[in-house]
């Protein structure tokens, strides 16, 4: 039996981190591992996965994903052997490895592994250091900002290849630019923004859990570290209006490059604005698959991959409607949304909000990704078109630029400095051809 396509996050070390991040929801899942002893994915564990993710998918290459916790925290001798046993069982596929890490323990020893062995880097950061030091500190209560910039060059020195995954929460939602051109200048070819958005129970849950589930039935409220979603919405439009008049080509930044492959007629590369989902799961340390890297909780528990094939978990009923009920249970106010086509509900996580008609299921993002994807939908429409003529769509910096010099020579008296640049006055150089394209 083979694996549809899926991925996996691999949680090699489980929910241990040498950091205490304050809005961090996965810190308190080891509550769910009473017995654990030992933290680190067992070499039976690690070697059952590597090689079933390896040889249950009908694909020629294979993408592994690790990520934690803290992988860091296993030390380079233990992703030597990841490489070992990957190695042992590529049977001529190609693996490609990336790693998400905090990057406070980077040091050389790592760049050279990282570099040898071409592993993609993902660097938590969330903008300069006053933002990123709100809520990402150690667990004496102290700042990381400036380990974490210590283990980009690091990177960097090792010409590693790495992006950055910035998590958009209260702290930092107001600074959009701020972040943004902060990301630019360490480098960031590639940016992530994710939204914090969590709720509290007002006590703890029978498994211990404060963080909840969509599902919790129970009272509970938005945390304080929690983005709002018109300020999720105004920090994507801030960044976007300058990426798209500035940077297109040159940086990276996923939900925009998502958001192009939607406006083209293809369904996104990412889970949260797909149709359905159920494509990406997680594995802990210990073996246990669970739905969703956000849904480790023991009701979306799939079983073990030492007790049942990694492929007939993922490929169980059970999973294949988990996936479906992203779609399934998008209440009719989705259904009748000009922007369902980009958004499709989003994350199954973020829907314990209700529609103006009281139904259930609304993403509490909703009103932000409304306003950033009706913003940003002339630009998407011309960068569409021009890959259709196949053409760049880089052309929209031109087409937008060219769009203000008419607006300001439509407003220019003849004496003004010409709108074009040129320091000459507005009659003496483009006036003439203006007046006779307006004609």
């Amino acid at each position: 039996m083979g694996l549809p396509p899926i991925h996996v996050l691999a949680k090699p070390v489980g929910p241990i981190c040498n950091l205490d991040c304050k809005y961090c929801f996965y810190l308190e899942k080891e509550v769910l591992f009473p017995n654990t002893s030992k933290w680190e994915m067992s070499p039976e564990v690690l070697e059952g996965f590597i090689r079933q993710y390896i040889e249950q998918q009908n694909t020629d290459e294979i993408y592994f994903a690790w990520q934690g916790g803290e992988p860091t925290l296993l030390g380079v001798a233990y992703f030597e052997q990841i490489i070992a046993l990957e190695n042992k069982y590529a049977n001529g596929k190609r693996i490609h490895n990336a790693f998400q890490t905090n990057g406070v323990l980077l040091d050389d020893r790592w760049g050279n592994f990282l570099a040898k062995n071409k592993f993609l880097v993902g660097i938590s950061i969330d903008g300069p250091e006053e933002l990123h030091d709100t809520y990402r500190v150690d667990k004496g209560g102290q700042p990381t900002f400036r380990r974490v910039i210590r283990g980009i060059e690091i990177l960097r020195n090792n010409r590693v290849e790495f992006n950055t995954l910035t998590t958009v929460h209260h702290g930092n939602s107001s600074h959009p630019l701020q972040v943004y051109r902060f990301l630019k200048g360490i480098g960031s070819g590639v940016m992530q923004f994710i939204p914090i958005v969590e709720r509290m129970a007002q006590q703890s849950t029978t498994n211990g859990l404060i963080l909840i589930a969509p599902s919790f039935g129970d009272n509970a409220r938005v945390t304080s570290w929690s983005v709002k979603p018109v300020d999720y919405g105004n920090f994507l439009c801030a960044i976007f209006d300058e990426w798209v008049r500035s940077d297109v080509g040159l940086q990276f930044v996923q939900i925009f490059e998502e958001s192009l492959q939607m406006w083209s007629g293809m369904p996104s590369n990412i889970c949260i604005f797909k149709k359905t989902c159920g494509s990406a799961l997680a594995i802990e340390h210990t073996g246990d698959l669970y739905s969703c890297d956000h849904f480790v909780y023991p009701e979306y528990h799939l079983g073990n991959i030492l007790e049942r094939p990694l492929a007939e978990l993922a490929g169980s009923q059970r999973q294949q409607e988990f996936g479906n009920a992203k779609f399934d249970s998008l209440p009719q106010q989705c259904m009748r949304c000009d922007v369902r086509f980009a958004c499709n509900g989003e994350c199954p996580k973020h829907r314990f909000a209700y529609t103006e008609d009281g139904e259930p299921g609304l993403n509490y993002l909703c009103a932000g990704y409304m306003k950033f994807f009706r913003h940003i939908d002339p630009y998407m429409r011309f960068m569409a078109d021009q890959l259709r003529k196949r053409q760049s769509p880089a052309n929209v910096m031109r087409w937008i630029e060219n769009a203000r010099i008419r607006s300001e020579m439509s407003k220019a008296g003849r004496n003004d400095p010409c709108p074009c640049g040129s320091g000459r006055k507005f009659k003496q150089c483009c006036a003439v051809r203006y007046l006779a394209q307006s004609k």
